[in-house]
């Protein structure tokens, strides 16, 4: 992996196939552009870092970091930077790194393998996922360790099929972050396979202690679908795994990652997390 930096100062018809739009007038908050060739999926991929507030790069001194897909400054990165600066600077969440990693090919990187037709018909090349984690895990996170002051501690965080990405993360790799924030995630993927593998998945995890924190909009098929897998993760508890749904039909899949960023993220990084299961509730919210 080679790296180019340079230094900027610098939702949808349909979420599930059309990579998140800033709007035209959203301003950038100043932030850190990187160009990193990456071997893992043969090409070059940007990456925009917003540092908070005092940064300090002195020893001993640490950072988490929030990884997010869809984030371009023409994606997602503008205004989640600028709501992890407010509640930064209300003092409502720790100081962090926001890491925002731009698309190439959305819906290549963020699906999985499928064997259900439809499926496949959404873009020229789907089912990159894997590669798309090694790119984070083996490159991404390590060069930003490498640049960065930052601690161990990593959540990540995104909507539609990132979230689809950040689920599927979670049952494959679940000690790559520390917290998954997944918003009304595309589950229908390959036939719900996340959903249907969840229990053996469950069941073979070993010692953790990470959060997920799922949310719902009530506008397509995603709802019924996510309820599917908290009513998996009610029949499985996973030791270690500390999770929440919060169910919103008063939104939609376009305007839910904005709507619900700022309270996912208070409650994500909060001393006193409360994993509101109601698991024993025949609809687990």
């Amino acid at each position: 992996m080679f790296l180019r930096a340079s230094i900027q100062s610098i939702v949808l018809l349909c979420a599930i196939f059309v990579t998140p739009q800033a709007p035209a007038t959203e301003t950038v908050p100043a932030h850190e552009t990187l160009q990193i060739e990456s071997r893992e999926l043969g090409e070059t991929r940007v990456v925009n870092v917003w540092l908070p507030p005092g940064y300090e790069t002195g020893k001993g001194h640490g950072y988490p970091v929030l990884y997010m897909p869809d984030g371009g400054i023409a994606e997602d990165f503008p205004h989640v930077a600028k709501t992890v600066d407010a509640l930064v600077r209300q003092g409502n969440i720790p100081p962090m790194l926001v890491v925002g990693i731009e698309n190439t090919q959305r819906r290549r990187d963020l699906t999985g393998p499928t064997e259900v037709d439809q499926d496949r018909g959404i873009a020229p090349v789907v089912g990159g996922s894997a590669a798309f984690r090694a790119f984070i895990a083996d490159e991404l996170k390590p060069l930003i360790g490498k640049r960065y002051a930052v601690n161990d501690k990593s959540a990540i965080m995104g909507e539609s099929v990132a979230a689809l990405f950040i689920v599927e993360t979670l049952f494959l790799q679940p000690d790559l972050f520390d917290i998954y924030i997944a918003l009304d995630p595309s589950l229908w993927w390959n036939n719900e396979q996340w959903t249907r593998e969840a229990g053996a998945r469950l069941e073979a995890v070993g010692a953790i202690d990470v959060r997920l924190l799922l949310a719902s909009a009530d506008d397509n098929g995603n709802r019924m679908v996510t309820m599917n897998l908290v009513r998996a993760l009610c029949a499985h508890p996973a030791a270690g795994l500390h999770w929440t749904h919060a169910a919103h039909p008063e939104l939609r899949h376009d305007t839910i990652y904005r709507s619900l960023e700022r309270q996912m993220l208070e409650q994500a990084f909060s001393e006193d997390f409360d994993a509101k299961q109601a698991c024993n509730a025949d609809t687990p919210r």
